[in-house]
């Protein structure tokens, strides 16, 4: 069963990412994982969702070691034709994988739409 694990490679929040992932589940209480959007100019948007794939926070957009994100952001708020990843880092214990499908699909769109 480890060795499966070890194979499976699954999108996992950077380190940079991890603190603003923790602070927005320990701001959402309804939280159940983190939607990290990643956009070509390297700024990100993130959100908790919750077990309905609902929004459990507000949008956050960020951009690591800044003050600010990106003239191109607050131009057009982080567009989605400029997305290059996207992900959900999901809070421990993990919903089942059934349920992550259908939590990504609703918030992130099928695996056919997603990019990477």
């Amino acid at each position: 069963m480890g060795a499966k694990k070890n194979r499976q490679s699954k999108r996992s929040a950077e380190l940079g990412e991890l603190a603003m992932v923790e602070g927005i589940l320990e701001g959402s209480p309804d939280g159940i994982g983190v939607a990290v959007i990643r956009l070509d100019c390297g700024c990100r948007k993130m959100a908790a969702v919750n077990k309905n794939g609902d929004p459990a926070s507000k949008i956050i957009m960020y951009r690591d070691r800044a003050e600010s994100i990106c003239a191109q952001c607050r131009k057009d708020n982080g567009d989605f034709m400029r997305v290059t990843e996207q992900f959900i880092s999901w809070s421990k214990p993990e919903p089942d994988e059934q349920t992550k499908k259908i939590i990504e699909a609703k918030v992130l769109g099928s695996p056919e739409q997603q990019s990477n």
